[in-house]
């Protein structure tokens, strides 16, 4: 059961357990840091439960309920998510008004409020009353990330299901299955960053910050560029980081992983092949450019910039020095100092 869930052995044992016992609680609290699977499993659960096959290994998938679920249109489920920045006590008194009548198909209603951390005092104390009087036949599945504090009241009427991150080829499995295009070069540059949270890692994919980092490694790895032309580079690579504001933390992690690598690579004599594609020109020109002192150096710009951005520095100031800095040291007759 549950097989297609990738790690979390944990809370998949115990749901198990459970669900073969027919000894459901009425609440679960799916507890841990954003982006792990939470959700995941939790949607998974609500899937098995109104499957009207066996249910042994999980949805068939077939069944007329199965595709009602899968489509978005199961009389019995309902899905809270945040009204823009939280949920509020409307929708919480919406499911009252639903819960007053019986499941319309399915033995079970299903509850399923994510990001519930975001429910301001009195959409949380709604729901504590039903909570505390749940009405038959209506499972809730509450959703959370332990970033925030949920009411106590909440957590002691749940039965609480704690996840952690996944580990690191896990994270990368679950990236390649939902975007194989990546590659596992890409997944596994993501799978490190999102520190073993795939959801995390998947929202990052689809923003600028893993292309615009592509090209400054471009850029970094070219031969025989004049001066010129490489504050050229630098300013126009500088201005798209700039302007990828929600991305500059990304970019900014990416390139201190990249020389820290090489750092690596240098002293020990090993590959970097999480940043670049094994056999890529890219990586054999990167590792023969700079000493240990040189990529020193180029780390502590990086912290350099992070603190300045942390300080509300210009943002494009910032961006413009450390792109001059990292794409001209190594540049004969270049210093290679501009902060």
């Amino acid at each position: 059961m549950f097989a297609d869930i990738v790690g979390h052995q944990r809370p998949r044992r115990l749901l198990s357990r459970a669900l073969r016992g027919q000894r459901l609680p009425h609440a679960y609290l799916f507890s841990g840091p954003e982006g792990v699977g939470k959700a995941t499993l939790a949607r998974e659960l609500a899937a098995t439960l109104f499957c009207r096959q066996d249910g042994e290994h999980g949805p068939c998938g077939q069944c007329p309920a199965c595709r009602q679920y899968g489509s978005g249109n199961h009389p019995d489920f309902i899905h809270v998510l945040p009204d823009g920045a939280a949920i509020k006590i409307n929708q919480i008194r919406e499911i009252k008004k639903q819960l007053a009548f019986a499941p319309l198909s399915a033995p079970t209603r299903i509850i399923l409020i994510e990001e519930a951390q975001t429910m301001r005092r009195e959409a949380g104390n709604s729901l504590l009353k039903m909570l505390e009087e749940p009405p038959p036949d209506n499972l809730f599945l509450v959703v959370a990330s332990d970033a925030q504090p949920i009411l106590p009241t909440i957590l002691s009427r749940c039965q609480v299901l704690s996840f952690a991150p996944l580990a690191e080829e896990e994270t990368i499995k679950v990236i390649l299955r939902h975007a194989p295009e990546l590659g596992h070069t890409r997944a596994g540059l993501l799978a490190r960053i999102a520190a073993g949270a795939p959801g995390t890692a998947l929202a990052m994919k689809d923003g600028a910050g893993l292309d615009i980092f592509s090209q400054i490694v471009t850029a970094l790895a070219k031969t025989g560029v004049p001066p010129s032309a490489a504050i050229e580079d630098a300013l126009h690579l500088a201005g798209r980081m700039a302007a990828a504001s929600d991305e500059l933390t990304l970019i900014l992690d990416l390139l201190l992983i990249l020389y820290k690598e090489l750092s690596i690579a240098l002293l020990t004599g090993t590959d970097i092949e999480l940043l670049i594609e094994t056999g890529s020109k890219e990586r054999e020109l990167l590792r023969e450019r700079w000493q240990l002192p040189q990529l020193s150096d180029k780390i502590q710009a990086i912290e350099h910039a992070r603190q300045a951005l942390a300080r509300n520095c210009n943002r494009g100031l910032v961006c413009e020095t450390l792109l001059l800095s990292l794409l001209l040291d190594g540049i004969p007759g270049q210093t290679g100092r501009y902060s």
